[in-house]
Order: C-alpha cells, then structure tokens, then sequence
C-alpha cells in the first residue's frame, strides 16, 4: 500500500496527473467528459487499486475548496454581464427555488425507497432530506468545462443562465446541508420530540439571507476595489498581475466566510466585476485562470476519487442508480418547470434542455463530505450514493449535452476560432475578425477599400493560407480572407 507522506508526494502527484491526462485523450474520442475520467483516474489509483492510500476527509474539503474558488473566479471574469442581465431572473431564481424544490421532491422519493422491502435501503427521515440537499446545487465546474470545452453556441440565451445557475445556486445548497445536519445532530441527541423545528427554520432563513447578503456584497465590494487598485498599480512584471489576482480570490472567500457570508458566491461576483472592467494584462490573466482552472480540477477530482472505495460504494449502487434516474427524469425536470412558470419568454425545449444539464459533480461530492466529517449517522452511505450519482451524471449526461442540444434544436453553428493571436491594448478599441467571402466580393468589390469601413475602424492585418500580410488600400482581396480589425465601438457606431 502507498501512503501519501511529504517524501512521495510530489512523485506520486506527478504520476497521477499525467496517467490521467493520457486517459482523458483516450476517452476523448469517446465523447466523455474529462472531469468524469479525472475522477475514474483517482478510483483505479486509490485502495481498490493500485493501493494509494487516502482518507482524509478534511483535507479533501480543503482541496475542493480551493479549486472551487479558483474555478468560480474564472467563469466570473469569462461572463460577459451584458449576456447574463437578461437571464438574471431565471438564473436566480434556478439557484434559489430551483434547488429548495429539488432537495424537497427528491427527499420525498428517497424516504419512499424505505417502504420497498426488497431494495433493503432505508434512512431517517431528515438523513433522506438530506443526501438530497448534497446533490441539489448543479455543479460548476462540470458546467463550466463542458459547455466552454466542448465550444457548445446555444441560442436564447442558453449558456449564460446555465453558467448564471451553476455559479450561484451553491449557497442554498450550503445552507440546506447545514441546516439538515445540525437537525440530524439534534434529533440524534435529544429526540425528534425535543427539537423545535419552528425556531429551526426560521434561524435558517436567517442564515441564507445573510450568506446571500454578505456574499453578494463583498463579491461587489471585492471586484470593484480590485479593478480601481489595478488601474492604480504599477507593476513591472506583468504576470504578477495574475498572482496577485489569485490572493485576492482567496482573501475574499476568507474575509466572506468570516463574516458569515458564502464565499463561492462573493468570489464569482468579484469575477464577474473583474472580467467586465479593464484591467492590465487582461489577456495573461485570462490565460493564467484557464491554466490553473484545469490544474485545480484535475487535482480536486483525482483527490475526490481517491476518497472513495468503490467497494463500499456497491452495497448503495441500486438505491443510488434509482435515485439519480428519479433526479435526472422526474426532480430536475419539476423544479425546473415549476420555477420558471413565471418566465413565459423560455420555451418548453428550452426548459427540456435546462433540465438535461443539471450536471452533478464536484460540489455534491464535496458537500457529501460535511456529514463524514460531523460523524452524522448514515454518512458513509450519503457520500458513496452522491460519488455513484455523480458518476451517472456525468456518464449520461455529460456525454450528451451536444446531442440534447441538437434534439431541442438549440444549438446555434460554432463560432469561429480566432485566426490572430494578437493582443491589443483595450484603450485602443474594439477587437474584431472578419472573414471575407464571395458574396461580399460581388456586393462590395474586391479591394480592402471597396470595404467601405467606418471612420476610424483600421484593419490591422489579413491572413491568407497562413500567410500574414499588411494591409493598405489597393490590396486585392479573395475569398477567405481573414481580416484583424480594430476600432471602438463608439466610432463604429457614428
């Protein structure tokens, strides 16, 4: 057996990572979901099998929670907010009620498993709420890695209230854990009789408009100082922009969870903040959180797999795979419908398809965690049913959201990749690509200045056949021509 001491763990992390890179290539051409093989890497390492030994609950909470934040932070500054305040509505109220509605009507289902003699499960009443509240929140990193990996242009709006959910439905799921925890707790220790559950919930509501409150506004405050304290400093190495970007994450998730907000939900808004103001070296940033994005996931997952001991995850294996088909075909699908009732602009596929991709993943794994380490009764076999569910999650439904897409007839045609890795100064203007056709030609001309481009837009360079050529006037234009232009949008406009 292999021990995880400070002698070998750089060597064995080092090994792990590149195994389960080399399985993520292969089960590509498959079509499945890199975070699903991350995981699957970490359970053939683990225990049961190759005999990796790691159980240490609480450090794996710590990893998650690090990565979590790291990835909040990076969908935040990839969100565009001129595409999400749309969908704020929908997108809020899906992290909100949305996720209430499952834990309740997925709760419902699991107590009901009890009455059925032969599947020989059964589980307190409030440890069924419970496992249900663990797995009610979408999970964003799965989100996030698979609509943005797999280049997935959805129409109405699809992506951002998609991403909107996912980045900000944790603090109800948080909360509704906790509560049902310190519940389980109580009725364990003293009685159901003795516990008052009026008192209970109402200190609940308490809590989750102070989690919501807090967390939205430091996540403001945060983002905000950040962009005024960039534009102040002046920093000569330019990548260190990046470092200090990512102990501002941490220290806004810290300070929020001190003061009794949620820190997931203040570190997304920092990055939403962030990613729709200029700052410095925009362009290293982005390519900075990408980079450590992945690096957190693999690390995370492959740590959540490890974790667990698929033997003991077995004995659940009925029980979970009728609870994650009832979740994936009944719950989701229900709250989702029951939510937007107020929403009438989203249509029924469009609907069909939000409840298609309610992906679980690292988050429920995570929160399954909570229980383990408060000795709640039962925890072992919520936290082996959330591993299982989480793995058909992302089987099924990982592995089809393009197809889902296509069935709904949601999916709009690919956006093309950028021709010019070219980065601009944003004060300069808006950067923009243009692809030159045939169609064009007969309508326009077939010269750069038959283009008739607005005054002040300048065209910085065209590609052809891989073959950079400076621009001027006179120069004779082909189809497929790509051209770099550049210029702000306020001269566009005139």
């Amino acid at each position: 057996m292999t021990y995880f001491t400070s002698e070998n763990v750089l060597f064995v992390g080092s090994i792990l990572i590149f195994c389960s890179i080399l399985i993520t290539k292969a089960g590509g051409r498959f079509g499945l979901p890199a975070l699903l093989l991350f995981l699957v890497a970490g359970m053939l390492f683990g225990s049961d099998g190759l005999g990796i030994e790691f159980d240490n609950v609480g450090q794996a909470q710590f990893v998650g929670m690090v990565a979590l934040c790291v990835i909040l932070f990076t969908g935040g500054i990839e969100t565009k907010l001129s595409e999400i305040r749309p969908v704020m509505g929908p997108g809020l109220t899906l992290a909100t009620i949305g996720v209430l509605l499952t834990t309740v009507i997925t709760g419902a289902f699991i107590y009901s498993l009890s009455y059925w003699e032969w599947l020989s499960f059964e589980l307190p009443l409030v440890a069924c709420f419970l496992l249900a509240a663990t797995m009610s929140s979408t999970d964003s990193a799965s989100v996030f890695n698979l609509l943005r990996g797999k280049g997935i242009n959805l129409k109405n709006n699809m992506q951002p209230m998609l991403e909107l959910e996912s980045g900000s439905n944790d603090p109800m799921a948080y909360i509704l854990t906790i509560v049902l925890i310190q519940l389980t707790l109580a009725i364990d220790t003293s009685g159901a009789e003795q516990v008052q559950t009026s008192e209970l919930v109402v200190n609940s509501l308490k809590i989750l408009m102070q989690q919501f409150a807090i967390g939205t506004m430091l996540g403001i405050g945060v983002g905000y100082a950040t962009v005024w304290f960039m534009k102040k400093i002046e920093i000569n190495n330019i990548p260190l922009y990046s470092i200090m970007l990512m102990s501002i994450v941490f220290f806004s998730f810290a300070m929020t969870d001190m003061l009794g907000g949620n820190g997931y939900l203040a570190v997304y808004i920092a990055g939403i903040v962030v990613g729709n103001n200029n700052i410095k070296g925009r362009k290293q940033v982005l390519s900075f959180f990408d980079g450590m994005t992945w690096i957190v996931q693999i690390g995370m997952f492959l740590v959540l797999g490890l974790l667990v001991n698929p033997s003991e995850m077995w004995k659940t294996t009925l029980a979970a795979l009728l609870i994650g088909l009832f979740m994936m075909l009944a719950a989701r699908p229900l709250s989702i419908f029951i939510s937007l009732l107020p929403f009438k602009e989203i249509s029924v596929r469009s609907k069909l398809f939000i409840s298609w991709v309610g992906l679980r993943g690292a988050v429920p794994i995570i929160f399954a965690t909570y229980p383990v380490v408060q000795h709640v009764p039962g925890s072992n076999a919520i936290f082996n049913i959330v591993f299982f569910i989480t793995l058909l999650s992302l089987v099924i439904q990982g592995s089809t959201i393009v197809a889902a897409a296509k069935k709904f007839k949601l999916l709009l045609p690919t956006a093309e990749k950028n021709q010019f890795d070219v980065d601009f100064p944003e004060e300069a203007g808006q950067q923009t690509e243009t692809t030159i056709t045939q169609e064009m030609i007969n309508q326009k001309g077939n010269t750069l200045k038959d283009l008739q481009l607005p005054h002040g837009v300048l065209v910085v360079f065209i590609k052809r056949n891989d073959k950079y050529i400076i621009p001027h006037g006179g120069i004779i234009l082909q189809p497929g021509d790509h051209l770099l232009m550049i210029g702000s949008s306020e001269v566009e406009k005139a």
